[in-house]
This record gives structure tokens, sequence and C-alpha cells, in this order.
């Protein structure tokens, strides 16, 4: 029994980073359009995070795209804007996709 609990521990403590804020955006809807990991209408959290690598401002950046919106970065498809997401939930969501390898 305790065998199978410091397993599970270890699984949720491994996977902790990637699902925190995951969660949030799913219930933003944020998900319906990006992936961690592959790319749907608009790219993936990994290509995000490899696209504003090393910018000092990148979170700023991204978390005004979060709740503004915005197009031509990514193609011809626009990221419509986010009204439902506050400032510190886009400032979570910024800081987790950068966060995303």
């Amino acid at each position: 029994m305790k065998r199978a609990l410091f397993v599970l521990a270890s699984a949720f403590v491994v996977a902790g980073p990637v699902l925190a804020d995951q969660a949030l955006a799913t219930s933003k809807n944020c998900m319906a359009c990006h992936a961690v990991d592959k790319k749907l209408v608009g790219p993936s959290y990994k290509d995000v995070a490899a696209k504003y690598a090393g910018q000092k401002d990148a979170a700023d950046k991204l978390a005004t795209k979060i709740q503004k919106g915005g197009a031509g970065v990514w193609g011809p498809v626009p990221m419509p804007a986010n009204p439902q997401v506050n400032d510190a939930e886009a400032k979570k969501l910024a800081a987790w996709v950068l966060a995303t390898k």
C-alpha cells in the first residue's frame, strides 16, 4: 500500500507543473484551439514557449495576447480576444505557457 501511494505521489509531482495551469487553460477554453505539444487551430504551447524563449517581456506580451487576441504572428488565423480571462489569470497562463518544455 505504501509503495502504491509513493508511486502515485511521485507521478503527481512529476506531472504537477504540467497540469498546474492546464486546468485553468481548459476552464477558459484555451484548449479548444491549443494543445501542449501539437498544433490545433493555433500553435502548440511548446512552440509558443520556444518562440518567446529568452525574451524579457514575453510574459507580458503573451498575457496581453491572451486577453486581447492577436493576428499575423502564427499565420492567417487570428486569435480572438478572451474577455473571460482576468489580468491575474492571463499572467498565470502566460507563465505556464512559457514554462512548457
